[in-house]
């Protein structure tokens, strides 16, 4: 009874929505974008524009590579020489590839150089490693975290906490997953992950871009002052992130009665816009690569 209690509710979700600029000495948005390590897909929407911008097309197209190595051994991801390659010399992210966090043991390695492994109970006890339970676990612990801070591991390779982790990974519970990689250098580094990993078969993809303009484009009225919304004034925040999902989804927008696949429209009040140029970005994106887009597009706003 309790799980069919569960499934009736509505799921939990959070939306946080901020006001501030770009320009602002304050303002949270490079920090919100730099902790949200992994991204699958970036979209933007300019209004009234039916080209993408010279340099802001170039930004673009010059998003980066990211790379796919199969079953990498997890012990490759805490030597030295990995670590002052690639983790100290930029950002560095990795993410086990086709897994599921809540099912499976899953990897992931964040730009600041902490390495956390999300494990089942049997493999989290055959480690040998300190961990902690999952804060999503129900009552019934399934699900551990091992948080291994790589740069604090390097400055002393010769501790009992490094032989004990590397020891774990080569020998007690070797551990091999197919990872999703990226690298973001801070200097003039040429990237050398091809060569790196050449050994375990490893893929270079490009991301995939998709651009586009569209017309007549019933666009929702947000005000400044009225996040929440209001009636015959403005639109909430909530409506206008929906109306940008319908968008960026090609959904149709006018509710039209014979349309049996969506029934949305667009919120009211609404204006006409007369074109705007669609971009979506899909691969393994880092937050720098993000960051980038928006000091382009905040410049863009200003300048153009």
């Amino acid at each position: 009874m309790a799980t069919l209690r569960r499934l009736r509710e509505v799921p939990r979700h959070l939306l946080v929505c901020e006001k501030s600029n770009f320009g602002h000495d304050k303002s949270r948005h490079r920090h919100l974008v730099e902790t949200h390590y992994h991204n699958y897909r970036v979209s933007f929407l300019i209004p009234e524009c039916g080209i993408l911008p010279k340099e802001l097309k170039n930004l673009v197209t010059e998003t980066g590579p990211y790379y796919f190595v199969k079953n990498l051994p997890l012990h490759e991801l805490i030597t030295q020489e990995f670590i002052n390659t690639f983790v100290k010399k930029g950002s560095c992210c990795a993410l086990t590839y086709n897994t599921n966090i809540d099912e499976d043991n899953t990897v992931a390695l964040l730009p600041n150089g902490k390495l956390i492994l999300s494990l089942d109970k049997d493999t989290y006890e055959e480690t040998g490693l300190q961990g902690h339970p999952s804060r999503y676990s129900g009552r019934k612990i399934m699900k551990f975290i091992i948080s291994i801070d790589l740069m604090d591991l390097s400055f002393n390779l010769d501790s009992k906490k490094y032989k004990r982790i590397s020891w774990s990974f080569k020998e007690k519970k070797p551990l091999k997953f197919n990872f999703l990689l990226a690298w973001h250098p801070t200097g003039m580094e040429e990237s050398t992950m091809m060569s790196y990993f050449s050994n375990y078969g490893i893929q270079e993809h490009q991301p995939k871009i998709a651009v586009s303009m569209v017309t007549d484009l019933q666009c929702p009225v947000l005000q400044s002052s009225e996040l929440r919304g209001k009636l015959e004034v403005a639109c909430s925040a909530r409506e206008l992130f929906d109306w940008l999902g319908a968008v960026f989804s090609n959904a149709d927008l006018n509710n039209e009665p014979s349309n049996f696949i969506s029934t949305y429209c667009c919120p009211q009040p609404s204006t006409l816009m007369a074109k705007a140029s669609l971009c979506t970005i899909t691969g393994f994106i880092l937050p720098e690569k993000i960051c980038l887009l928006l000091e382009q597009l905040w410049l863009g706003l200003t300048v153009w």
